[in-house]
């Protein structure tokens, strides 16, 4: 069963029941799903936990209501790797990868798509669709063709070939729109009153989307042997999976299930696009709208729903933000695969980057746990690597030529 009790406004405090709604008829802010928690301690246990699939279903009590099925597609329980090459490199005692490019998709957008899927279907919705920078629309598209759903996927027109491939390949429709995510989330806003059959993920059914990002908070601290992390570093876009891993942390204290304390919650961002860092830096109490220019595309949101919310929680709880350029970006890509062999997309080079920030800049504690989150594959993000990753010589079939190529010091790597 699921705890889920209904929709309480963000900003007003207002309640709503479970049903399609993702703004307060009140004041306009932003909705979300909230749980009985006083009827879940003693319900809910670290064995009854353990006993669940090996997915995000495993944590089904506390998501919302997915109805009499919920649509898995194997989405989470992805590894969480002690990475301690990378560790001494970045002069930290202990770190933790947690290696969302496992998913069925190659991104944690499988978790929020089969929360806000299953929702949708038990909402009696029929289409399924969503604003995206590509990763989501892959995993809306792919989520929808399995429960054999029609799929309307909308994308700046200017995205990575891979990421347009994987999502037209599903068979849905794919609308690319000529600006950039501000303008094609605006445009599906305008949408929804279109087609009210229509489940915009990340619009229309946002509240219940949101929550599939506490699953990660949710598996750290199962794969850690139920501790809490002392630090956790999370790639920020719109700000939504940042609050709600920092949501997830904070149920699982609230149950009695963890020890430890909740952890330091730190922002990655790329300076290309960095409106919430910027802010941060500032001592602003609300963000101000960038243009995205950075190859950080899935990250490229110049307008974050959840920046407030972020910046909240990164003064609430003693954290940081940190934003890197595109070139410290790729090199962050290029060190997470030759230390940990991982190959992550620009947003994990983006985590990784901020890795180095943070603790030169002092505010992560080299001493401290660690944990962070790689949110997607490389495999989708070609492009941005295309011209620094490649063969090391081209040599004819022979033998001579071979060792030749081989005993060149500038081939050799130093691992």
């Amino acid at each position: 069963m699921s705890f889920a009790t209904g929709l309480r406004c963000r900003e007003c405090g207002a309640t709503y029941p479970d049903d399609a709604r993702y703004s307060c008829d009140e004041c306009f802010g932003p909705l979300e799903v909230t749980y009985d928690l006083a009827a879940a301690r003693g319900t809910i246990t670290r064995a009854s936990i353990e006993s669940g699939p090996r997915s995000i279903w495993r944590y089904h009590d506390l998501l919302p209501d997915a109805g009499d099925a919920p649509i898995d597609l194997g989405a989470g329980w992805t590894p969480l790797r002690r990475a301690d090459r990378l560790a001494a490199r970045l002069g930290v005692r202990e770190l933790w990868l947690k290696d969302d490019t496992r998913n069925p998709t190659g991104s944690f957008k499988d978790r929020v798509v089969a929360t806000a899927l299953s929702s949708a279907r038990r909402l009696g919705f029929t289409t399924a669709a969503c604003a995206s920078t590509g990763n989501l629309a892959t995993s809306v598209a792919a989520h929808a063709a399995a429960i054999g759903w029609p799929s309307v996927t909308i994308i700046p027109h200017d995205l990575e070939r891979s990421k347009v491939a994987m999502s037209s390949i599903f068979g849905g429709t794919v609308l690319a729109v000529e600006g950039n995510y501000d303008d094609v989330n605006r445009l599906c806003v305008e949408l929804v009153d279109e087609h009210p059959e229509w489940a915009f993920v990340n619009v229309n059914l946002r509240p219940y989307y949101a929550e599939g990002s506490k699953t990660l908070a949710f598996e750290i601290v199962e794969q850690l042997g139920w501790r809490l992390p002392a630090q956790v570093v999370v790639p920020v876009a719109s700000g939504s999976q940042f609050t709600k891993v920092a949501k997830g942390f904070d149920q699982l204290l609230a149950l009695d299930l963890v020890t430890g304390a909740a952890p330091r919650m730190f922002a990655a961002q790329a300076a290309g696009c960095s409106p919430i860092a910027t802010a941060f830096a500032r001592g602003d109490e609300f963000v101000t709208p960038q243009r995205p220019s950075t190859i950080a595309r899935s990250l490229a949101i110049g307008n974050p729903a959840d920046g407030p919310y972020v910046l909240d929680e990164l003064r609430r709880g003693g954290g940081d933000a940190g934003s890197v350029s595109d070139a410290a970006i790729l090199d962050g890509i290029a060190e997470l695969a030759e230390t940990e062999g991982i190959f992550a997309e620009t947003a994990g080079g983006v985590t990784v980057a901020t890795l180095h920030q943070l603790v030169e800049r002092g505010t992560l504690d080299p001493e401290a746990s660690i944990v962070a989150i790689i949110s997607g594959h490389g495999l989708k993000t070609l492009d941005a690597i295309a011209d620094r990753a490649g063969v090391s010589a081209t040599v004819p079939p022979s033998l001579a030529a071979a060792e030749a190529a081989l005993a060149n010091d500038r081939l050799v790597v130093a691992r």
